[in-house]
């Protein structure tokens, strides 16, 4: 059965490195046969949290922020590509995800964590686990986690070096649970 997967990245940052993960992770689901789309925080652009979705009355929602709930209900499974600054999440992906709630609720989640540095986002892995948990999400227990991203993945998002042939083994299982858990979380919808 295919999914339909929502890649979620939030960088706001110049010389965006976490984009080749997240533009990585598309062309890997999309690989295993199902379809997967970037939702890029900053493509988006939503105003920093006043109201959520779901504080508008119907059709007074800001259009960006409407077609964006409209595609977070549709999909099956989320990864959310979660780069670390200052040992915690990335505010944009963070502000972004802030304006649903509803729109999230009992699908599953997985996390790619990234950082320029060997740690590779544990800190920012962490506390996204915490956050998707409590708005009702189910947390696949597979971790991706990519240190050293400029190094991991070069400018066509390729992996190279030792980095990328782990991230590549990793890639195979967190899909793998990503799949299963959004399948069975379809078939109870």
């Amino acid at each position: 059965m295919a999914l339909d997967i929502l890649v979620l990245y939030g960088s706001y940052r110049r010389g965006r490195l976490g984009i080749r993960l997240a533009d990585y992770l598309v062309r890997g689901f999309e690989g295993l046969g199902h379809k997967a789309r970037l939702v890029d925080a900053k493509a988006v652009d939503l105003p920093m949290l006043d109201l959520r979705y779901s504080d508008y009355p119907a059709g007074q929602a800001p259009a960006a922020m409407a077609q964006l709930a409209d595609r977070l209900s549709t999909a099956d499974a989320f990864v959310f590509v979660a780069g670390e600054y200052n040992r915690g999440m990335q505010p944009g992906l963070k502000n972004l995800v802030d304006h649903y709630l509803k729109e999230f609720d009992r699908r599953p989640a997985a996390i790619a964590s990234y950082s320029a540095g060997r740690f590779a986002g544990v800190n920012s892995h962490a506390d996204w686990t915490v956050t998707l948990s409590a708005m009702g999400m189910a947390i696949v227990p597979e971790r991706l986690s990519v240190g050293q991203i400029g190094q991991t993945l070069d400018e066509q998002a390729q992996p190279q070096g030792e980095g990328g042939a782990a991230l590549e083994r990793g890639f195979a299982g967190f899909a793998k649970s990503l799949i299963w858990w959004g399948e069975a979380a379809k078939a109870a919808r």
